[in-house]
């Protein structure tokens, strides 16, 4: 599968002990360490008897594809959110660095608020980071120079809360190029790496449409649902909150467009539309191909490799993938067009980036 993480790599690691420690070891590598500190005291989690630990220590199937120590470390980080308990806030200032302490705080917690912090472990994370769309941007840019009109019908699978969704409203400086509304509250500037920047907006690039698809999509307008999805925001990475923050202020001013559907039944939908000529649709995701079944995956890219044999130049198809490399703990943003010509579904490697938007290293033309 072209798009999907390459083994041996994070689905491998099903192991308990060395799944926690690459879980921790990416927090480390992308600017969390107290986030690292907190993961790591899972393990003492594990052997409590709690139900929590119970649960852990039971944990059937790959513990990273079901991003198992994120879903629990968001359980934390909310207590601290909603008032529950305090302590963690030294953890996360990095005032407390000892693991040993750390370790002792993390269970004494899951013993006082155990039945607070099982349910965290049900469902998989929402990690929607409007970081992420600076590499999503870098790609649109790379394909409006291979189109003949660069006019996009943009389609997010795994959207989460929209946060990335609502693309065509953020303000982005991807080395000397600027694209986006001047004035918008969401600024995405990352040091930018590499010999070049993307290329400039093209005379009539526009973003038509962006829909986004989520089995259970998160509403900003909620305020429970809001904090919620800043609880799993690491809170070591000030910037994450602070772009968290101006997302759920555009989200109030208006709410992104999404559905809840199956990734592999709304590709499908959205494929299944009626081409336009003059617009090229564009389905995108980040850091989230990953976690769905190989199928899904293999139905997604069939569909996908159908409709491109079907492409024209003035129907053109493009995937835009932002995803992580588990050996590096790099993203890497991979590009494939369809348009009935010299393009014929390759795979562009683009950029590496950070994981969150810190910084881009473009690779691409």
């Amino acid at each position: 599968m072209v798009m999907a993480v390459s083994e041996p790599g994070i689905m491998g690691l099903d192991d308990f002990a060395s799944a926690l420690e690459w879980q921790a070891r990416h927090a480390e590598e992308n600017g969390a360490p107290a986030t690292a500190r907190v993961i790591r005291a899972l393990a003492g989690v594990r052997a409590s008897d709690t139900a929590t630990g119970r649960r852990i220590a039971n944990w059937q199937g790959l513990t990273l594809k079901d991003a198992m120590p994120l879903r629990i470390a968001g359980g934390f980080h909310h207590l601290l959110l909603t008032g529950a308990d305090d302590r963690l806030g030294a953890v996360y200032a990095g005032a407390v660095t000892d693991q040993g302490e750390v370790d002792a705080l993390v269970l004494d917690l899951t013993q006082r608020f155990d039945a607070r912090l099982l349910p965290w472990l049900d469902g998989p994370p929402q990690t929607n980071e409007a970081g992420r769309s600076v590499s999503i941007m870098a790609g649109l840019l790379w394909l409006a120079q291979q189109v003949r009109v660069p006019r996009f019908d943009l389609f997010e699978l795994g959207a989460s809360a929209g946060v990335n969704t609502m693309i065509d409203r953020y303000f982005f400086r991807l080395g000397d190029t600027e694209v986006g509304p001047a004035q918008s509250p969401m600024r995405i500037v990352p040091e930018w790496r590499g010999a070049s920047s993307p290329p400039l907006p093209p005379a009539g690039f526009a973003i038509t449409a962006v829909k986004g698809c989520d089995i259970a999509p998160i509403n900003l307008a909620d305020p429970e649902a809001a904090l919620r999805l800043k609880a799993y925001v690491w809170p070591d990475a000030g910037e994450r909150m602070a772009r968290i923050d101006a997302a759920i202020a555009l989200a109030g001013a208006e709410p992104p467009d999404l559905i809840a559907a199956d990734a592999g039944d709304f590709a499908a939908a959205m494929l299944a539309r009626p081409a336009v000529s003059g617009t090229v649709r564009v389905m995108f995701h980040s850091i989230m191909w990953q976690y769905m079944p190989a199928a899904t995956q293999a139905r997604i890219t069939a569909a996908f490799e159908a409709e491109g044999a079907c492409a024209t130049p003035d129907t053109p198809l493009g995937w835009i993938a932002l995803e992580t490399d588990p050996a590096t703990f790099r993203h890497e943003l991979r590009v494939r067009l369809w348009d009935g010509g010299s393009h014929k579904g390759e795979e562009h490697l683009l950029s590496h980036a950070h994981p969150h938007g810190a910084w881009v290293a473009w690779l691409g033309g």
